[in-house]
């Protein structure tokens, strides 16, 4: 080769080194890595305080477990394995101290109130005492047919079904459904019954795949096990597409003889088929992620959490879920407790068991079937995760893994804005960024996504969205009357949603005093009951609270007339605070829906309120008419409702303004300089690259199922 071509090439190549280096090492100073800025430390109040609203610890939980096993003087089995007749802890919660008590102590006027129903163990972390509260609470025993169903109950029905039951109808179920002892699967219906007293649940028969909820198959059956004798318990009814039998016998032997109906079902594979959730799409182009480019500008330390001018408490319960205690904006207190109350449906259909279904997922347990969260679907992945520990239906607590996340999302709109271009130039706003407190419940075929949101300008935010799977019936005769079709035999029928909360506003103190009259005003307008209305509520002369249902021509109307549920029949009720009245319904009134064991009808009793330490009690709600879309799941948009807590009167002007996040700039300044607009240094200052954690999920590890 020639030398002086060599010469040339090797400088060439010298070169083209050098460039690449130089454009490395360039994009190497541009993305370094997010670094977190010094996390601000609270001025007013104390985290440790907080604790006193923290969840129990599998240590405290275990103490208590201890306990009651060797003072109730009773023979306790693990509830994951007792029979109706024996003696088993359901679950184990913390009772919250009298809030007069908690109070002193947050305030430090007053010592720590010890952690403790209706047994109430404590004091804890070593208990000394226990009493029974049962009668102080509801004013009587509870009656068995009150107690929910456990875990264990539902597979004992599961085996009596499959052993008993569907021993006498073999042909029946051989020829039309091809039954081979695991091809199908049970879903109870709520009330168990017709009447006080009643434990009689219709079973309803779906084939065994991927999204059986939505694959019925025709066949409901009512099993009446009411007695605490497994072997008493027996078929009541049967209903098969369309008609009633009066056992599996009388099924069997009608069909035999060439008197039924026969509509079969094709077999479904195992994945579902319509009903898979697997996408029909290959992955493509990544979707947008938020990151923090400085860090999180909150604080979770135990149960406390710190958010600019907010701080909070949070806690989950066993059977009502997430709740946050002794709310404070600006250093004082707003709220001393907001919490989800209950979740409860309301089904229509012309089969046995989604006309008699009326669910109150509380009794299910709300908190205990908190999901544990996927990174970058359920929560942004940079989120902070964090564990739920509870002991429900078993002597052993149990952890979900990554069941509530907590982030500051930017909105991607304004919070506020304004743009001039008359007497002056300017431009001023402010970006809508919202600290989220979200935990997502999977009760059965429906998942409930749970969020608090917190605004700059002082404003709470209460929102659940509903997902999941439509609950279903077998389409025939006069169906579409209760529903849409949303498969060849699937019946998506019509239900209402209320979702219930309980708000313990604060504000000014317990007793509403802060130099104003402290009254309640409401300004009602509306047409027909829930059609359409809108009830505004100035709560203490300075906050405001909105119940917010969808708006007219979406589905919403007023649930009315429904025994034992008079919570649902009030967009929003305000009533004395009392100890005594600590939630708005009961586990127990699932089950017994016609003799509450709590009657929230005995809340509203005309008692005055002015100058009273008040609790709005709001539920908001939707009517959901499936449709085709529904499959496989139904999506969160336009199946959200919440309410709205925000100041009123109550700071003499926004609070917001004086957030850190402001922008302003007139036609006079340099607002590409850093020092007068600060969206101008983005190129600088989040021009990083974010540390994405390995992706994880537990969310298949120590299960409990319905």
């Amino acid at each position: 080769m020639n030398p002086k071509l060599s010469c040339i090439l090797l400088v060439g190549a010298a070169v083209i080194i050098f460039i690449l280096s130089c454009m490395l090492l360039s994009r190497g100073r541009q993305s370094p890595s997010c670094e977190s800025q010094p996390r601000i430390v609270e001025k007013t109040g104390s985290t440790s305080q907080s604790l006193v609203f923290a969840d129990l610890t599998p240590e405290e939980m275990a103490q208590v477990v201890r306990y009651l096993r060797g003072s109730l003087g009773v023979r306790l089995v693990d509830a994951s394995r007792a029979e109706p007749s024996d003696s088993c802890i359901a679950s184990v919660e913390l009772q919250v101290p009298a809030k007069a008590e908690v109070l002193r102590f947050l305030d430090g006027a007053g010592a720590r109130p010890p952690r403790g129903a209706p047994y109430v163990v404590g004091p804890l972390p070593t208990p000394a005492y226990h009493r029974d509260v049962t009668v102080q609470k509801y004013g009587g025993k509870v009656p068995y047919h009150r107690r929910p169903m456990l875990g264990s109950e539902y597979e004992q029905v599961g085996a009596f079904l499959k052993t008993v039951a569907f021993a006498a109808a073999p042909t029946f179920l051989k020829e039309v459904f091809e039954y081979d002892g695991t091809n199908v699967a049970f879903q109870s219906t709520a009330t168990p019954g017709f009447q006080s007293g009643d434990r009689k649940s219709w079973f309803i028969v779906f084939q065994n795949v991927s999204g059986f909820f939505v694959h019925p198959v025709g066949l409901e059956v009512l099993v009446d096990h009411s007695s605490l004798d497994v072997s008493q318990w027996a078929v009541s009814r049967v209903f098969y597409n369309g008609q009633y039998y009066g056992d599996m016998v009388q099924l069997e032997s009608a069909y035999v003889q060439g008197r039924i109906s026969v509509e079969k079902v094709g077999k479904a594979p195992r994945d579902g088929d319509f009903s898979s959730m697997k996408p029909r799409a290959p992955a493509a182009a990544l979707f947008p992620l938020q990151f923090e480019p400085q860090g999180p500008r909150y604080s979770v330390r135990n149960n406390h959490v710190l958010f600019q001018a907010w701080s909070f408490a949070f806690g989950m319960s066993v059977h009502r879920g997430l709740r946050l205690f002794d709310v404070r904006h600006k250093g004082e207190r707003v709220a001393y407790e907001i919490s989800v109350q209950e979740a409860l449906s309301v089904y229509g259909s012309n089969c046995p068991g989604g006309m008699s279904t009326r669910y109150m997922d509380g009794s299910f347990g709300i908190g205990r079937y908190a999901s544990p969260l996927v990174r970058g679907v359920d929560c942004p992945y940079l989120a902070t995760y964090l564990d739920v520990h509870y002991l429900a239906h078993s002597q052993v607590s149990r952890v979900s893994k990554s069941a509530l996340c907590i982030f500051e999302q930017n909105l991607g709109s304004p919070l506020r804005r304004h743009y001039s271009n008359l007497q002056s130039l300017y431009y001023g706003g402010l970006v809508n960024s919202a600290l989220v407190v979200r935990s997502i419940a999977t009760v059965g075929n429906y998942d409930y996504v749970w969020d608090f949101i917190f605004y700059q300008n002082g404003a709470i935010e209460g929102k659940v969205q509903a997902t999941g799977y439509v609950a279903s019936s077998f389409l025939h005769g006069d169906g579409l009357r209760y529903g849409n079709r949303v498969w060849e035999h699937t019946l998506g029928t019509i239900r209402t949603h209320s979702f219930n909360y309980k708000v313990d506003l604060d504000v000014g103190g317990s007793t509403g005093k802060r130099q104003m009259k402290s009254d309640c005003h409401c300004c009602h307008w509306k047409g027909r009951c829930g059609v359409g209305s809108f009830v505004w509520i100035l709560f203490h002369g300075a906050w405001a609270l909105v119940p917010r249902w969808q708006p007219r021509g979406s589905g919403t109307r007023c649930c009315s007339n429904l025994p034992g549920w008079p919570e649902v029949q009030y967009q929003l009720a305000v009533t004395r605070r009392k100890e005594e009245e600590p939630t708005s319904t009961s586990i127990y009134n699932q089950n017994d829906p016609w003799t509450p064991t709590v009657a929230f009808a005995d809340f509203i009793n005309n008692e005055t309120i002015t100058n009273e330490d008040l609790v709005a009690w709001i539920t908001a709600g939707f009517l959901h008419i499936p449709h085709s879309e529904d499959i496989p799941n139904t999506v969160t948009v336009g199946n959200s409702v919440g309410f709205l807590l925000r100041p009123y009167n109550y700071y003499d002007l926004d609070p917001s303004i004086f957030s850190h996040d402001g922008v302003f700039f007139t036609s006079e300044q340099d607002f590409t300089a850093c020092d007068v607009n600060p969206i101008a240094c983005l190129p600088k200052t989040a021009s990083c690259l974010p540390n994405f954690p390995p992706f994880t999920y537990d969310g298949f590890q120590n299960m409990s199922r319905l």
